[in-house]
């Protein structure tokens, strides 16, 4: 299998491609977030231009690797943020044998693997579960209102319900989906294979389970079942941004895909909701906003701000957060319009754009007549973890500025 190995937001150099390749690759192009353009006059080279999704997929006869510009420990770190779990997910680079960086896959098989030898030496997790068949011997209650209905005054099979304690449930059928997901992708490793086999042979009796990517249930963590935690955020995670055969068209691809603009969504989010203090209900993803918000009177134009602080149905506070790489100088004016207008909407004296990276420092923007203050900043996702979450505290007091002079002004109001 030929690979294209990408780097994120950087150009490849020119690459000869097939027609059949080609066309894999534009029936594609947006699940990759991949720009592609000819590379000369020819008509045989290309250029391919990766966007802020990271991951790897592979197609009917090629693999095509895109590696973030973060370390692999970074964006693990943050994408363990965005589900919920923060530091849950550990990065171990050196019992693995990595010589240089590992792409995103490679470094989540072995990390699986880690994780899931972990949390079984401690034991195989079991639980009941409620169990209705029709058996030839009673075990537990009979059900009797079914026996009735299905089996017309015949004894056996007897309709029975009992409680069975079991390792076939949520948390063990995660870990082997996941298993089972990576185990379709293109692995060059022949211990991570051995991993993976590792992990489906200790789950045998487990059912294997398909959970789409935008419905994988959350698991629930108490003393009985704290030691899963690791490998429980690492399958949640590898089932969430894997696909099967997924695509456009006759185009059938396997792969792993991180969008990044989501992840640094949601790590900002959920870390300032933490340093707040605040629940989902007043901090909340734009998904789960208490109203809905309009810019225009008639309700035409729908918004849906990244970063918002409610007090029941009163907005105190409005953000985005932009996973770009910018210069103060050079913020994007859509940016910009977009925030104006969730100050306008929310009636709000102004706002704050987050972005990923940029230079350190902020800058304002006073809006002409408008009387709106826009605010830019940056958060540095390379540096330590110490100094990403001291950029989260200054973030969460200049909000908490914003929101009490919002405030302040509907009360004056």
């Amino acid at each position: 299998m030929r690979t294209i190995d990408l780097t994120e937001w950087e150009p490849s150099g020119p690459l000869v491609l097939s027609s059949g390749e080609l066309a894999e690759l534009v029936g594609l192009r947006r699940d990759l977030d991949l720009t592609i353009e000819p590379a000369g006059a020819s008509g045989a080279e290309y250029i391919l231009r990766p966007g802020a999704t990271v991951g790897a997929l592979d197609l009917d006869g090629l693999s095509v690797v895109i590696r973030p510009k973060l370390g692999i420990d970074r964006v693990l770190y943050l994408a363990s943020w965005a589900m919920g779990n923060p530091g849950a997910v550990t990065f171990r680079p050196e019992p693995f044998g990595f010589k240089g960086e590992p792409t995103v896959v490679e470094a989540l098989v072995p990390m699986l693997a880690h994780a899931a030898r972990r949390a079984f030496a401690r034991g195989l997790l079991h639980s009941y579960r409620t169990e209705e068949e029709a058996l030839t011997t009673i075990r537990g209650r009979i059900r009797v209102d079914d026996q009735i209905r299905r089996r017309f005054g015949v004894p056996i099979p007897v309709e029975v319900r009992y409680d069975d304690f079991t390792d076939d449930i949520l948390p063990n059928r995660l870990v082997k989906a996941a298993a089972h997901r990576l185990s379709r992708l293109q692995l060059r490793s022949p211990r991570s294979r051995r991993d993976l086999g590792f992990i489906r042979a200790t789950l045998d009796n487990v059912k294997l389970v398909e959970f789409p990517p935008n419905a994988v249930p959350d698991v629930r963590f108490d003393r009985l079942n704290e030691y899963y935690r690791e490998v429980i955020t690492l399958a949640r995670l590898i089932l969430r941004h894997a696909s099967i055969e997924t695509g456009r068209g006759r185009v059938r691809a396997n792969g792993f895909l991180m969008d990044m603009n989501t992840v640094f969504q949601e790590f900002v989010t959920r870390a300032l909701r933490e340093e707040l203090g605040l629940t989902e209900w007043t901090f909340p993803p734009d998904g789960k906003l208490p109203r809905r918000v309009f810019l225009d009177q008639d309700g035409e134009v729908n918004l849906r701000p990244d970063l918002s602080w409610w007090d029941g149905s009163t907005c105190h506070f409005v953000g985005d957060a932009k996973y770009k790489r910018i210069e103060h100088k050079a913020v994007p004016n859509a940016d910009l319009y977009q925030l104006l207008a969730y100050t306008t909407a929310l009636d709000l004296p102004g706002g704050l754009l987050v972005y990923a990276e940029g230079e350190p420092g902020s800058t304002v923007h006073q809006v002409a007549y408008a009387g709106k203050r826009l605010e830019v900043t940056t958060v540095d996702l390379s540096g330590s973890i110490g100094d990403l979450h001291k950029q989260i505290r200054l973030l969460a007091g200049r909000i908490e500025s914003l929101r009490r002079e919002a405030a302040s002004r509907k009360h004056a109001a």
